[in-house]
């Protein structure tokens, strides 16, 4: 029986029966490796939606938040609200007080389920808002925390498991809100089905062998994460290792010790990886940077990753001798930074999609096309480019539900004809592969009606060696008419060393020059004229995207 004809209660009874005893989560804490077995996070689960149902009552439909950093009890919480009837809402950790009431008062959930480092946080949430009936807490019970510990339940598991209908929610996943405040995307089970089906799909083309070790660096309340890194593997019977620190040697510590094969990752952690790599080599004796400036020319023309592992086996050996490669998402992939760790015999499939389409739409599993390409839309999905806009359209059964309480909003993005107007500049080329150029809320609207999208720029600026961070916006213009027209700036964070080399004075000199020489690479109206040099790191989300809007403020400041 195929994924379409199943629910998702029968694929979760069927992969803990199927796995039963291999690890399916696990996580490295200060007092070493916690790992769940799948019947244990099957039990896990099932203790849960026990205690849901029957002590809490709670009825089909309603919402269970979550509230915690990535780890394994995350998962048995998921499985819980599906088994228990309820709609997942996800909750990203790094947001204020303000913005998670904000939510709560939207989605108004039933229960939070909460981390041990958030239970402050969460009995602030509580108080303020009425839908709230318990607080449950997702560690060990602390002896300074009142809350009872989702390890402190009776030992039920036989309960009616609560199936509900293909086509209702099966989560909330507000936005990262990098423009404003987050929306909530419905994300229903037929979404989700679609997901897994089109995902096996592509990772069976990707995969030489199944049931392998992957390490999830991203956070579980992200949609990309939630679909591809959690539900995916777990479907294909994978152990997936979650990491408490994000420092390239933390990471790369756990992937030695676990083996790991596969990520799923974001294009800034890629280039910290890069970095990193490039940092030890610069320290390195000169005949070994020689040695790999050669090997890294020749690797150009080397097609077997077999030889390009063999020829930079010292790096692989860091990464634990089995690393295959990661798939990319969330944001653009800088194409130098993805053609790096193909030469050096590393894989790196590049996606595309947004929380509107549950979420991936293209990985570019077509390992002769080009990197800068985010692939082909994935079997279930049509994609076009709207021929007066340019912008990218999508429909398949993946696309949401729409968006929460907000009807007006969710028929401003889908069509009357079902097309997901996805806010993406984008053109379709070489055999049906997917180009995205721009963001058409990021379009920068300059005097005299030209339009510039600031990823063109930002692509040239961040081939300089100097800068750490570049984010190119439009802001209001300095002089002339105020017709609502915008100049381009360019907001820079400099290397630390280069901070460290220089005064304030110098540095900005200097990292005006660079912009300078930089932008002669552009047509003229696509020059910064107003250049911003920070020495803080630019405000992102917990995916890493820049917050232009915050950014924004830091120029007009």
């Amino acid at each position: 029986m195929g994924l379409s004809r199943k629910n998702v209660l029968m694929l979760l009874q069927e992969r803990t029966e199927k796995y039963a005893d291999k690890v399916a989560l696990g996580m490295k804490n200060q007092y070493g490796w916690r790992e769940f077995t799948y019947r244990g996070i099957g039990l896990m689960s099932r203790k849960l939606a026990h205690y849901l149902m029957n002590e809490l009552n709670v009825q089909k439909g309603d919402r269970l938040a979550i509230l915690s950093e990535s780890k394994p009890e995350y998962g048995a919480c998921v499985f819980a609200s599906v088994i228990s009837g309820m709609i997942t809402v996800p909750l990203d950790v790094k947001l204020t007080k303000y913005e998670l009431k904000s939510i709560l008062s939207d989605c108004e959930p039933t229960v939070i389920m909460v981390s041990r480092s958030h239970i402050e946080m969460a009995e602030f949430l509580k108080q303020e808002i009425p839908s709230i009936k318990e607080v449950i807490l997702m560690d060990e019970p602390c002896f300074n925390i009142k809350e009872k510990s989702i390890y402190q339940l009776p030992d039920n598991y036989d309960d009616k498991w609560k199936v509900r209908s293909s086509k209702s929610t099966a989560f909330i996943i507000y936005t990262s809100g990098t423009t404003g405040m987050p929306k909530g995307v419905e994300i229903s089970f037929v979404n989700m089905f679609s997901q897994l089906d089109d995902l096996k799909y592509a990772l069976d083309m990707i995969l030489p062998f199944k049931n392998i070790n992957v390490l999830s660096i991203l956070p579980m309340n992200h949609l990309f994460e939630m679909t591809v890194g959690f539900s995916t593997f777990l479907n294909f019977g994978c152990s997936v290792y979650y990491t408490p620190s994000l420092k390239p040697k933390d990471v790369l510590s756990i992937m030695r010790e676990k083996r790991i094969q596969f990520m799923i990752v974001v294009p800034a952690f890629l280039k910290l990886l890069k970095t990193g790599i490039e940092t030890e080599l610069n320290n390195s004796p000169k005949y070994v940077q020689i040695l790999f400036n050669m090997m890294f020319a020749a690797a150009k023309f080397i097609p077997s990753y077999r030889i390009k592992k063999l020829m930079f086996r010292k790096i692989h050996n860091k990464f634990g001798g089995r690393f295959i490669g990661c798939i990319s998402g969330g944001a653009p992939l800088d194409v130098s930074v993805g053609e790096f760790f193909e030469r050096i015999g590393i894989k790196v499939y590049q996606g595309y999609g947004l929380s509107e389409v549950s979420p991936v739409a293209s990985v570019n599993v077509d390992r002769r096309g080009d990197i800068a390409s985010v692939g082909r839309p994935l079997k279930s999905f049509e994609a076009k480019v709207d021929s007066e806009t340019g912008e990218l359209l999508l429909r398949g059964p993946a696309v949401m539900r729409g968006y929460h309480n907000q009807p007006e909003m969710t028929a401003e993005v889908i069509d009357s004809d079902g097309w997901l107007h996805t806010g993406d500049i984008a053109e379709i080329k070489n055999g049906g592969h997917i180009y995205i150029t721009g963001r058409i809320k990021n379009m920068i609207v300059l005097s005299g009606g030209k339009k510039v999208f600031p990823e063109e720029v930002e692509a040239v600026l961040e081939k300089s060696p100097l800068f750490a961070e570049v984010c190119v916006l439009g802001i209001s213009r300095t002089f002339g008419v105020k017709d609502g027209t915008e100049e381009i700036a360019a907001v820079i964070v400099p290397k630390k060393e280069m901070i460290e080399k220089y005064s304030d004075e110098e540095l900005d000199k200097v990292i005006r020059a660079e912009v300078k020489q930089l932008s002669t690479h552009l047509t003229a109206y696509k020059r910064p004229v107003n250049i911003v040099v920070t020495k803080e790191p630019l405000p992102r989300t917990s995916t890493r995207k820049v917050k232009r809007k915050e950014v924004k403020q830091l120029v007009n400041a």
